[in-house]
C-alpha cells in the first residue's frame, strides 16, 4: 500500500487522451525516509514513520531519532497489515501509478472565529418587521424548559484549521522527475500545506 507524504502547490487542469479536461491539484512530493518501523510484537501494532522536509535546527529528541539519516524535520506515521520497508528506505512518487485511488489527508484552511451564517449556512433573520442588528443572528438556541443548552449545538466559533481527509481521489499524472503528483479534484488546505496520500488498495470504492 504505497503512501507519501507531500507538499500542495495549486490546483490545475489536465487533458486526458480522449480530449476530456479534469481539474487536478499538483502535489509536490520529495522522497520521503522511512524513519521507523513499528512492529506487532514489540510496538502492538504495524505502521511505517517517514520524514521528509529539510529542517535547518532540529531540537535534541529529533536529532537523535534521525542522526543517521538525511536532515528531516517532518515526520509522519502511516499505520498498515505489513510492510518490506526497512529504516533508511526511501519512497518517493513511484511507488503510485496512474488511476490508483487514494485519500488525502491534510489541514483545512483556518477562518478564524465564524458566525452562524458563514460556518453552517444559517439563513439568517428576516431583514424587516421590528428587526435591527439581527439580519445574522443565530436565534434561540434552547428553551427555558428543555434546560441546559444541547451538546453538539450548531453556534458560532473557530471555523476551519482541522484536520480533513477527501477519500477516493484518482491519480491523473505522475511526474517522477520533478516529484509531482497530479490528484483528480480539490484537497484539503492552503497552498504548501503538508498533505499525506495514501492508497486505497484493499478499500471499498464507491463511486466505480
Amino acid at each position: 500500500m504505497p503512501f507519501i507524504i507531500g507538499r500542495k502547490i495549486e490546483m490545475s487542469q489536465q487533458f486526458l487522451e480522449d480530449g476530456t479536461v479534469v481539474a487536478v491539484t499538483l502535489v509536490k512530493a520529495e522522497p520521503n525516509v522511512v524513519a521507523q518501523v513499528r512492529e506487532l510484537e514489540k510496538d502492538g501494532y504495524v505502521a511505517v514513520q517517514l520524514g521528509t522536509d529539510v529542517k535547518r535546527v532540529l531540537n535534541k529528541p529529533e536529532a537523535g531519532h534521525v542522526k543517521d539519516l538525511s536532515l528531516m524535520g517532518t515526520l509522519r506515521e502511516f499505520r498498515v497489515d505489513s510492510t518490506d520497508l526497512t529504516r533508511g528506505s526511501v519512497v518517493d512518487v513511484s511507488a503510485f501509478t496512474v488511476g490508483m485511488h487514494v485519500d488525502v489527508t491534510g489541514t483545512s484552511k483556518g477562518h478564524g472565529f465564524a458566525g452562524v451564517m458563514k460556518r453552517h449556512h444559517f439563513s439568517g433573520g428576516p431583514a424587516t418587521h421590528g428587526q435591527k442588528d439581527q439580519m445574522r443572528m443565530p436565534g434561540s438556541i434552547a428553551s427555558q424548559r428543555q434546560g441546559p443548552v444541547s451538546k453538539g449545538q450548531r453556534m458560532a466559533g473557530h471555523m476551519g484549521d482541522a484536520t480533513a481527509t477527501v477519500k477516493n481521489l484518482e491519480i491523473v499524472s505522475i511526474d517522477p522527475i520533478n516529484n509531482i503528483l497530479a490528484i483528480s479534484g480539490a484537497i484539503p488546505g492552503a497552498r504548501g500545506g503538508l498533505i499525506l496520500v495514501v492508497a486505497r488498495e484493499g478499500k471499498l470504492v464507491w463511486q466505480k
